[in-house]
């Protein structure tokens, strides 16, 4: 029997990676966060595409994806990042990497360069992945549909909290702030905006710690 295929999408700082990672434990399946994929290329383009104001240049990163070589390795039951046989999953979450993931992640030459490689992993099933398009665009006949939620207040204090652990200097208000202006740009942009689908289940984490957050997610998986 088909394992199923779960699609948890939502705003940042909702707890989706690690949520995603939990419940994939438990169900036996494989957990990919695309996120990562695009913070991936974001930070190869900090690397190896920036004109002399320190700005992204698309056409260079573009030209580049040839030389873009992302794989996840299982390292202990965890999916590490790897860019080009480093390791790379420390690296992605640096502030620097969080002002323009927005950026690079609504341009559709990069959305078309990552879309085909997810959805050849979802194709024989057993597989849980998040991100802000998984159950519109991504896989949009998933077998189960979750968008995450929570207020912008317990988001940046979660997401600071996040970048502390990391040993990562940051502002709370700064966070917050960026994660402000992150939501504009994913809700807004053009090509696969950040949407909850039609037959997705909404769950607003405001006031629920991860635990009680996994528990509804799989009572809902369990139903079905």
């Amino acid at each position: 029997m088909k394992k199923p295929v779960i699609a948890i999408d939502g705003y940042s700082s909702t707890g989706k990676s690690s949520i995603s990672k939990i419940i994939a434990e438990k169900l036996g399946i494989i957990h990919l966060d695309t996120g990562a994929l695009y913070r991936g290329v974001t930070w190869f383009a900090l690397q190896n595409c920036t004109g002399e104001n320190g700005s992204i240049d698309l056409n260079r990163l573009f030209a580049s994806f040839s030389e873009i070589e992302l794989e996840f390795r299982n390292s202990g039951g965890e999916l590490i990042l790897f860019l080009n046989h480093i390791d790379i999953s420390k690296a992605i979450r640096t502030n620097e990497v969080s002002d323009q993931v927005s950026f690079v992640a609504k341009q559709k030459e990069v959305r078309d360069f990552l879309l085909q490689s997810q959805r050849s992993l979802a194709e024989k099933g057993g597989i849980i992945m998040d991100g802000r398009d998984i159950g519109t665009v991504v896989l949009p006949d998933a077998d189960y549909k979750f968008f995450l939620t929570a207020s912008i207040d317990e988001r940046s204090r979660r997401r600071y909290r996040e970048l502390m652990s990391l040993g990562i200097e940051a502002d709370e208000q700064q966070v917050k702030k960026n994660l402000i202006e992150r939501d504009r740009i994913d809700s807004e942009r053009e090509i696969a905006p950040l949407k909850q689908a039609d037959d997705a289940i909404v769950i607003d984490n405001t006031h629920l710690d991860k635990k009680e957050t996994i528990d509804e997610i799989l009572s809902h998986i369990k139903k079905i």
